[in-house]
């Protein structure tokens, strides 16, 4: 990075002609300056805002044509292209906009310009140079502190993604400001949602606590999702992609633009496929999405209906750590022995599932000061994952043995399915009132109702015994209610200073009860409610015309999970966390570098994690550490060391650790039958699946116009699969290459044909991304189970897409 740096300020005397825009941003019906315009590229590589004056400036922008990019919520996004030989001074008068766009909608819970908070926003355009089937999460993976992962190996499927070390149960996830995280396991699975990137017009990433939103807890960021927003011409796209793996992507979209000045209607429809790099690992995966609405000039009625059905095989259990070296894509999931002996596999051993989101969603300008939103929604979620059992007894099912002639059978061959059908229901609302050009207030909230149905069915036996397929063999219910009110406010002190508060509070109310799919675990009986208080304050600083800083402290509070109970007991209850985020940073922007620093530290308090302790049935639990942290350092840069080649570069180092902790590990005698549990004390270990080094490298090649050319290098350090910091049971640190291509061409009859290219894994690094892993002890010899998920080795997909 040092010299990348330095070949930067080199190219100081080689750089073609730089010029200066500047001018004045104006209300055009009163003609008063307007103070936070954004004014950019239409590519975001330069951008600034207007200050209190309305004045801006640009520097450092090469000569030839250039297309300017002016938005403000409220009015008309204005675009200019100009032809630059000079230093340029354009003014802008702008429009209120005669309709109001949706983008209102998520303001509330939204990082603005100079909110005092670690942010990162993806814009249209890269979401759709990075969209060729892979799930979302993949999307994100060259934004800091990201680590991405994949079941099946090939981004198609399950997968999931860390940020600072926390994974998405961790993570609150939003679609237009609506949570679509899981209330009681507080997950997020975009196999459920596919394609979802081909409906989204941006998404902000927010680091740390962030500011306040709705849903579960942000414990390590927030991921705020954006669908798209009104396009007033009528369009049409279809796009097909296809790769390794058999891997195949196909959408088509449309709009049918501003029908009698107010009202649009836009669709989409995805089908996705893949066969995976593990065996068997395949993915058929169908969605779409349908949206309609009503805009006028103060206000907005929308609905959005997001689909999403996905089936794929179960490819979770991972790969046996031994056979890494001679079988990198077995899969265990579905085998069993035969009637002859012989290895075979359950063609049906899938996970099946549907889920429907639909969102009604309204905005209001009440005059120039003050707008309010609200949404209702409804997410309905149904499906079972499939299972082939080898020997099971007829007793663990409820059922009785089976007797024929002098001979009980106690044993059968069977196929389960575990289903999960589930309601999310309620509402959103905030209120954004502009009391001043420096004062401006914002309060939101939501109430919201989940009710959970758990249950097991025996669809097929070796031996019949007696029930139907309708029998449940456990049944239980999940019903929770999540509530919670903020009130935001950025006050402008002085030119130069803004100041940031942020108050919330959230009640929860669940209750669990019924019986478990394991008869020896008792049933479930628990009823918790929760209040917690998340203040957050900051302090943006406009050091000078190129440096800005800020600083900002929040905290957090999240409830134990599902699971967290399920497997608890009266001796071992588990209770909310806490986390106190500090946040320092700082950007830097010059002529023709841009850099930032943010330091982090994030303090936990009662951190549930797992330590191998069990509870009084024997099964693994989670239990409260008192204390743990994170801290780092983020580095970001993005330099144009030519018109035709840019560079952007991320990069995090940290520490994460937890103070002290008390490690259990099962004993058993050579018979299985357990004796008890040794202990070991461990301080500063480090926490699992927390990388201290990432590293994201991109060169972008632009060699003549419409074609752009990427070479990406991600680095992914160490990582431990458990909290003890053992080798043993580690991950190894992976660096893996990648390359994009893209080019579009601009026709009569054909608005834009774009043809895509990506390569992934280079050089086909072997790597795992994921791990599980168990040890105990055996007859006083150490023994482990664990199960890794190799990625796959160099793969391409192949895309295009026809727009009219």
């Amino acid at each position: 990075m040092v010299l990348l740096f330095l070949l930067i300020v080199g190219q100081n005397n080689t750089v073609s002609a730089q010029f200066s825009i500047s001018g004045t941003i104006r209300d055009n019906s009163t003609g008063r300056p307007m103070q936070g315009a954004s004014i950019s590229s239409d590519n975001k590589l330069l951008a600034t805002a207007s200050d209190g004056n309305g004045n801006y400036l640009l520097k450092s922008v090469g000569s030839g044509k250039f297309v300017m990019k002016v938005s403000y919520m409220g009015f008309k996004t204005i675009r200019r292209e100009l032809v630059l030989h000079r230093d340029t001074m354009v003014d802008f008068d702008m429009e209120c906009h005669a309709l109001l766009g949706d983008e209102v909608n998520i303001t509330a819970t939204r990082a603005q310009e100079k909110t005092p908070v670690t942010y990162s926003s993806i814009p249209s355009s890269v979401i759709r140079e990075n969209n060729m089937g892979k799930d979302l999460p993949y999307i994100l993976q060259t934004t800091p502190s990201v680590v991405v992962t994949s079941d099946a190996g090939t981004g198609i499927g399950y997968t999931g993604i860390t940020i600072r070390g926390s994974d998405l149960t961790r993570i609150n996830v939003t679609v237009n400001g609506i949570p679509l995280n899981d209330p009681e396991s507080q997950g997020v699975w975009f196999v459920d949602v596919p394609d979802l990137a081909s409906s989204t017009d941006n998404i902000q990433i927010q680091r740390g606590v962030g500011t306040s939103t709705n849903g579960s807890g942000a414990f390590g960021a927030s991921i705020n999702i954006q669908t798209n927003t009104l396009d007033p011409e009528p369009n049409a796209e279809i796009s097909s992609a296809a790769g390794s793996f058999n891997s195949l992507k196909n959408t088509l979209k449309f709009g049918t633009g501003l029908l009698s000045n107010h009202f649009s209607f836009s669709g989409r429809i995805s089908m996705i496929s893949s066969d995976g790099y593990i065996d068997r690992g395949s993915s058929r995966l169908n969605s779409y999405n349908l949206t309609g609405g009503f805009f006028g000039k103060n206000t907005t009625l929308r609905f959005n209906i997001i689909t999403g059905k996905e089936k794929t095989y179960q490819a979770w259990e991972g790969v046996p750590k031994d056979s890494l070296k001679t079988n990198r894509t077995f899969n265990p999931s579905g085998l069993y022995y035969d009637r002859n002996g012989n290895i075979a596999y359950y063609e049906n051993q899938t996970d099946n599932y549907q889920q429907d989101n639909y969102q009604f969603l309204f905005s209001q300008t009440l005059g120039k000061s003050l707008n309010i939103n609200a949404a209702l929604h409804y997410t309905k979620g149904k499906g079972y994952y499939e299972n082939y059992e080898s020997g099971q007894l007829f007793s663990d099912y409820g059922l009785s043995d089976v007797v024929i002639g002098q001979d009980t059978i106690r044993t059968t061959d069977l196929v389960n399915q575990k289903w999960l059908d589930n309601d999310f229901y309620g509402l959103t609302f905030s209120a954004n009132y502009h009391l001043s050009d420096k004062l401006k207030i914002t309060i939101g909230g939501a109430a919201n109702q989940y009710y959970g149905r758990h249950f097991g069915k025996v669809t097929w036996a070796q031996y019949a015994s007696e029930g139907d397929n309708e029998r449940k063999w456990y049944n239980n219910i999940g019903l929770k209610n999540d509530m919670n009110v903020y009130a935001k406010a950025t006050w402008s002190i002085i030119k130069q200073i803004n100041l940031f508060a942020d108050l919330q509070y959230r009640h929860i109310y669940y209750r669990i009860s019924g019986t478990q799919d394991d008869k020896y675990i008792p049933d479930l009986d628990w009823l918790k409610k929760f209040d917690f208080f998340n203040p957050k304050a900051g302090i943006y600083a406009d050091l000078s015309t190129t440096q800005q800083a800020y600083f900002s402290f929040g905290v957090s509070h999240r409830e134990p999970n599902r699971n967290n109970y399920e497997n608890a007991d009266k001796d071992h209850v588990p209770f909310a966390e806490k986390l106190y985020d500090y946040e320092l940073g700082y950007q830097l922007r010059l002529k023709y570098f841009t850099a930032g620093a943010n330091l982090y530290y994030m303090d936990y308090t009662d951190q549930l994690v797992l330590t191998g302790a069990l509870n009084n049935v024997g099964e693994a639990i989670m239990i409260n550490v008192p204390n743990s942290y994170r801290a780092g350092i983020e580095l970001t840069a993005d330099a144009r060391f030519f018109k035709w080649l840019k560079w952007n570069c991320n990069m995090t180092l940290s520490r994460n650790k937890i103070k002290k902790f008390t490690e259990y590990v099962d004993m058993f005698d050579s018979d299985w039958n357990f004796l008890g549990q040794n202990n070991y004390q461990h301080s500063e270990t480090d926490l699992s699946f927390s990388p201290n080094f990432l590293l994201n490298n991109t060169f972008t090649f632009i060699p003549f116009p419409n074609m752009t050319f990427s070479l990406n290098s991600r680095y992914v350090g160490k990582q431990y699969i458990d909290n003890t910091s053992s080798d043993d049971r580690s991950l190894n640190g992976y660096f893996i290459n990648g390359i994009s291509a893209g080019y579009t061409i601009h026709t009569k009859y054909i608005k834009e044909i774009g043809l895509n290219l990506g390569i992934n894994n280079l050089f086909s690094s072997e790597y795992e991304s994921n791990a599980w892993v168990y040890r105990c002890f055996v007859g006083g010899a150490e023994t482990v189970y664990d199960g890794y998920f190799p990625q796959a080795p160099i793969n391409f997909m192949l895309g295009i897409s026809l727009k009219i």
